[in-house]
């Protein structure tokens, strides 16, 4: 029975089974991804009218997404250790959640004030408590955003069977990407409004 079971683990090992597990992920998330340069020129008018957004653009996109990237690659070490309970008891977990939480405080701070210093050098500037407000609302929702893709990929991940470490962060960080361009300019619109 064991010998069956390594043998199935090692054929997921192949690059066919690689390659056929992640092809139509990839080309669904390809798609999807066309949908934040949709959000972009939709929002053009936000964004030109308030040229200091642009500078947390992709800095917003990429920490999303690097954010979540941590938290499945900690979820999936875990989970082949075969510690990992997806159990809102897991204390380990939480202390994952809870520094993924305080990076995201820290980074998006840093950023609401990266952006402003660059928006005073070569664009309008905009106040500084304006663009401190957007980055870290944003920012924070994305990291709860990117939490919340990071368990649900890793669950799916392990109950279909698939490597969490094949899947879950092509995923997590291409939603991110999307949800980030959603989530800044909603954010961006309320603030600004």
């Amino acid at each position: 029975m064991a010998a069956a079971d390594a043998d199935d683990a090692l054929d997921t090992w192949t690059i066919s089974h690689i390659v056929g597990t992640m092809f139509p992920i990839l080309i669904g998330l390809s798609v999807l991804e066309m949908g934040s340069g949709y959000v972009l020129e939709e929002l053009q008018e936000t964004y030109l009218g308030n040229p200091t957004l642009l500078v947390l653009v992709p800095v917003m996109i990429g920490m999303g997404g690097n954010l979540g990237a941590i938290l499945s690659s900690r979820l999936s070490t875990r989970l082949h250790l075969g510690v990992l309970e997806f159990d809102v008891r897991d204390e380990v977990l939480w202390t994952n959640v809870i520094a993924i939480l305080g990076l995201a405080a820290t980074v998006f701070s840093a950023l609401g004030v990266a952006a402003w210093v660059v928006g005073q050098l070569i664009a309008e500037p905009m106040a500084l408590g304006e663009l401190l407000l957007i980055s870290i609302s944003s920012g924070m929702s994305l990291a709860v955003i990117a939490i919340g893709l990071s368990l649900a990929a890793t669950y799916v991940s392990y109950t279909r069977g698939l490597d969490p470490d094949d899947t879950t962060i092509p995923v997590v960080t291409n939603l991110c990407d999307i949800l980030g361009v959603v989530v800044l300019s909603g954010v961006a619109i309320i603030v600004l409004n």
